[in-house]
């Protein structure tokens, strides 16, 4: 399996966590490809890390949409260890790409990842807890069905601007007393 990362290298994004749990997606018979660019102590961690492991981790510093696509459309899994992710848009994209996220509980990630359905998902920002979950991803890869089953939910999830908009709309209508329903128009 190939798992990617396709992110800012800071420490806010977990990279520091990704290359701390590398062996075990090694030691686990996967792939590691990582583009992305930002605090250059972590780039340099991320060069040394692709040159200890040749052939099973591949890095590139820089980015550009083209090579993100490529990634997000190739890979098996994102990997998206973030501390803290308001929104985060990179588990849908790669989602829409049958590649399924691992990321921490957190933020965007929590409301647009199903554990176990689309994606996996762990609680605590520490490496035992992101390599439980990378272990599971090389479970279910393991098992092709699942797999499959998998990235065709999360192929089609819905990620709709009215499905973000309707929970507010009705709930400022409460709040407003109006009871009258209306009609959006995205």
């Amino acid at each position: 399996p190939l798992f990617a990362v396709v992110s800012r290298l800071v420490h806010q994004k977990g990279v520091d966590l990704t290359l701390d749990v590398a062996h075990a997606i090694v030691q686990g018979g996967g792939q590691l490809a990582i583009l992305g660019q930002g605090d250059h102590q972590i780039e340099h961690q991320v060069r040394q890390l692709a040159a200890q492991y040749p052939g099973r981790v591949a890095a590139h510093i820089g980015f550009n949409e083209t090579d993100a696509r490529r990634l997000f459309a190739g890979s098996d899994f994102l990997l998206m260890p973030s501390r803290y992710e308001p929104c985060g848009l990179s588990q849908m994209y790669a989602q829409r790409y049958a590649s399924l996220p691992v990321a921490r509980r957190t933020g965007g990630l929590a409301d647009s990842i199903d554990d176990g359905i689309t994606g996996f998902l762990f609680n605590e920002s520490n490496v035992s807890s992101y390599r439980q979950a990378v272990q599971r991803a090389l479970a279910i890869h393991q098992h092709p069905q699942l797999l499959a089953a998998m990235r065709c939910r999360a192929m089609g999830a819905g990620f709709f601007w009215r499905h973000a908009i309707e929970p507010y709309d009705a709930l400022y209508r409460k709040l407003l007393g109006e009871r009258r329903e209306v009609r959006l128009l995205i």
